[in-house]
């Protein structure tokens, strides 16, 4: 895969808008991994929105603030890497003009590069569910806990320019509780990549 060498890295001003807006716009970018010196790739086929203090389905739903969540608070386009139900990391990026406007969690990818290292990463699945769904993708690109609230621009974990394949489709959310019915989940329209097809 060589689109990633060659498409620029999302700027700052790309995550300076509503997590709605990024999160639709980010179909189709390229997410690279570097991680210990393993290069990773795969095209973004899936991501969520969540709206922040605004937001019940948000970690920083009202302005809750603790430890774990403080990279909601960060900069646009810093990670926000969260443990789900004890056992998942799933990666997120800080998009908005206000700490905790908003983030997009990415929640899968078509792999592109290292496929190899993403099937050792990943016990040997079928290449279909490498990368598809949240704690699939960190664990097939080796993120983890180490990435949250760093800037993407600096760290080993980088987003390119993209082109969806096809018009991304708007549907309610899923693996979660509160606010379901708010259509915040962006799928390229007819992948076989994502978590799910509903």
């Amino acid at each position: 895969m060589t689109n990633a060498k060659r498409a620029a890295l999302l700027p700052v001003s790309f995550f300076r808008r509503s997590a709605e807006v990024v999160a639709r716009e980010l179909i189709g970018a390229v997410m690279v991994s570097e991680v210990r010196g393993v290069r990773t790739a795969g095209r973004i086929v899936e991501v969520e929105a969540y709206l922040g203090q605004s937001d019940p389905a948000s970690h920083g739903y009202q302005n809750r603030r603790h430890a774990q969540n403080e990279g909601l608070y960060g900069l646009p386009g810093n990670w926000y890497v969260y443990l789900s139900y004890g056992v998942h990391w799933c990666a997120n990026l800080v998009a908005g003009r206000t700490p905790n406007e908003g983030a997009v969690l990415i929640r899968a990818l078509e792999p592109l590069e290292g496929l190899q290292a993403m099937r050792r990463r990943r016990g040997g699945v079928g290449d279909r569910i490498l990368a598809a769904g949240p704690g699939r993708l960190t664990q097939a690109l080796g993120v983890t806990r180490s990435l949250d609230r760093w800037p993407m621009r600096g760290a080993l974990v980088q987003v390119y320019r993209g082109e969806p394949l096809a018009p991304p489709v708007a549907t309610p959310r899923i693996g979660i509780t509160r606010a379901v019915e708010w259509p915040l989940r962006f799928v390229e329209g007819g992948t076989r990549w994502a978590s799910r097809s509903g």
